[in-house]
């Protein structure tokens, strides 16, 4: 299906359905198991990974190798374990369980993850929320949708798409606010906007609240990493919005030195609101 290793706009439309069934298949196996009894472990940075974590990675990492040859994918669970490659001028980007913490909790908060990169910008995305039975999905330049995600005797169903967009920031600003990461930076930087109401979760799908209008940031002024963010950057675009660095710089991907990381972002519903703050 992929005849080259840069993926445009254009062609990744065409890729998002069979991305999507991807992320679907991917979301059911986080759920196969109940929590109480899945196996879990501590990783060298002290996060916690699962058994669910490492099936879902497996499904997506087969099904994006079939589905785009030749172009490299970076995974989470097996970064370390990647060869160097070059990673212009397009990659994948798949967290397989954001919100590892909350998975555990027995939240819904958690999501899985898939992003395109071309030339540094996230393009594509597909984001969903098993337990919340919801996918996100956007395309640059082409619009966002939200889809219902149900799972027939394990199977899952992909419902019809309705668009969403962002919205116009109001007086009173809504925040999503990391529940287990929230840093003393992201504080002192909400205390200087009018902020009305928070919404502490976990995991990615801060960026789908942001772009179906139902919140109006999300900052995060503390390290992450590329594939923690790369779908939901792409998903908020696609849906009228923005994700800047700190300083007002543009998010860039593909930094693989060192180890993919974000030093801090902050995602905006309203870019014209973010440009007369600036």
């Amino acid at each position: 299906m992929a005849s080259g290793l840069e993926i445009t706009a254009q062609r990744a439309a065409g890729l998002l359905d069979s991305l999507t069934e991807i992320v679907a298949r991917a979301s059911a196996a986080t759920l196969a198991v109940p929590v109480s009894s899945i196996e879990r472990r501590t990783k060298e940075d002290q996060s916690p990974v699962s058994a669910a974590d490492e099936a879902s990675e497996a499904i997506i990492v087969e099904g994006v190798a079939r589905l785009l040859p030749g172009v490299p994918i970076v995974a989470e669970e097996s970064v370390a374990r990647m060869a160097t490659a070059n990673l212009e001028p397009s990659f994948v980007l798949v967290d397989p369980l954001d919100g590892t913490k909350e998975f555990l909790a027995g939240r819904d908060e958690f999501t899985v993850n898939v992003g395109i990169i071309t030339r540094g910008v996230a393009i594509a995305g597909v984001i969903a929320a098993p337990k919340q039975e919801r996918l996100w999905r956007g395309i640059h330049g082409a619009g966002a949708e939200r889809m219902a995600l149900r799972f027939a005797g394990g199977r899952p169903e992909v419902g019809t798409g309705s668009a969403i967009k962002t919205r116009k920031a109001p007086e009173r600003l809504t925040v999503a606010t990391s529940r287990s990461h929230l840093d003393k930076d992201s504080e002192n930087f909400l205390a200087r906007l009018p902020v009305g109401k928070r919404h502490a979760c976990g995991s990615s799908v801060k960026f789908c609240y942001i772009a179906q209008g139902d919140a109006d940031l999300y900052p995060r002024l503390a390290p992450t990493r590329e594939w923690d963010v790369a779908a939901g950057c792409a998903i908020l675009a696609a849906a009228g919005g923005q994700v800047s660095m700190p300083n007002g710089g543009a998010l860039r991907f593909g930094r693989s030195t060192p180890n993919f990381l974000v030093p801090g972002f902050i995602a905006w519903g309203d870019p014209a609101f973010a440009a007369a703050l600036a």
